[in-house]
């Protein structure tokens, strides 16, 4: 075999020919997935649960081997499409008659921020790090936890956030990028600081140096008590 055959590189064994044959092999399987979509009324790809994305990534693989191979027939797929779609319809038929079924494909909504505090063992719970939870946050214009009364974590992996009033807003950890507050071990004078780990808010005394009393952690940033701009 020689190294660098433009010629191999670009088609193997299939002649120039088979090109033509991709494209409506590409086509096909195109038709298929839209027809798969909109028989089952599908979202956006962001609001899939789990079980949908499975059922979406089979389709793309069964897709995807029909319209590069020219040893997978035409017709078997066509079979596949529609078993996933008969399954599909079945399977939400279930969990609409079977919550404990409904809870294991799908899964639970979780609550991860309650009342301006972070529930961090249910978020690293959900293989979530607080960096990217804080994302989702900042995404929805929140500034620190304080603002926030809940926020829940769905099963298609979106964040629903409720807020409290102006006049109910509480001191909470800032949740700006990392060089927009600073970080203690000791703090610099008295006030409320909240450990920049798990939001647990505490009085401390200057100079004092404390570790969390919830999480262990010795870092702490000012309580930020700023208001949201809407």
């Amino acid at each position: 075999m020689k190294a660098f055959d433009l010629h191999r590189m670009a088609f193997d064994k299939v002649p120039v020919e088979f090109l033509g044959e991709v494209a409506l092999r590409s086509l096909y399987t195109f038709v298929l997935v839209f027809l798969f979509l909109k028989i089952t009324g599908r979202r956006g790809v962001r609001q899939m649960s789990l079980f949908e994305v499975l059922i979406i990534l089979t389709l793309g693989s069964a897709a995807g081997d029909v319209a590069f191979y020219d040893d997978v027939p035409m017709l078997p797929v066509f079979v596949v499409f529609v078993t996933l779609a008969l399954l599909y319809r079945f399977v939400m038929w279930l969990m609409s008659h079977s919550e404990r079924l409904e809870d294991l494909l799908e899964g639970k909504s979780v609550v991860i921020v309650e009342n301006g505090e972070l529930a961090w063992d249910k978020l690293h719970a959900e293989n979530m790090t607080e960096f990217e939870f804080f994302m989702e946050l900042r995404i929805s214009g929140v500034e620190h936890l304080g603002q926030i009364r809940l926020a829940i974590m769905e099963t298609n992996g979106q964040i629903s956030v409720y807020y409290f009033t102006d006049e109910e807003v509480k001191p909470g950890l800032c949740i700006l990028p990392e060089g927009c507050s600073e970080r203690f071990t000791r703090v610099p004078e008295a006030g409320d600081y909240v450990c920049v780990r798990c939001s647990k808010i505490v009085a401390l005394e200057k100079d004092q140096k404390l570790a969390c009393p919830r999480c262990s952690n010795p870092e702490w940033s000012k309580a930020s008590r700023a208001l949201r701009v809407t």
